[in-house]
């Protein structure tokens, strides 16, 4: 049985997150549920950065909206940002 993955969010996540629509925060929980249960699910796109944001992956989350995580151990992830690929990677 595979292990899920628990979500931790840093304190700027979870105000991006209250700043966007009903809709894409709708989106968002759907997409994180995904994410806890399959991280590599390809409706994702889960990717590994580079740049200001290396060491850290990525995850659609909506149209041109990401979601930005870092891997810790025993199956963590902290969610650290998100936002519209503009704004996350000017």
């Amino acid at each position: 049985m595979k292990k899920t993955i628990r979500i931790i969010p840093h304190k700027n996540f979870t105000k991006q997150l209250s700043k966007q629509s009903p809709k894409v925060r709708t989106k968002a929980q759907e997409r994180l549920h995904i994410f806890m249960q399959d991280p590599f699910n390809r409706t994702l796109n889960n990717h590994a950065l580079t740049g200001k944001w290396d060491g850290h992956r990525s995850i659609n989350i909506s149209g041109d909206i990401r979601a930005i995580y870092k891997h810790s151990d025993n199956n963590i992830a902290i969610f650290i940002a998100i936002g519209s690929h503009s704004s996350l990677y000017r």
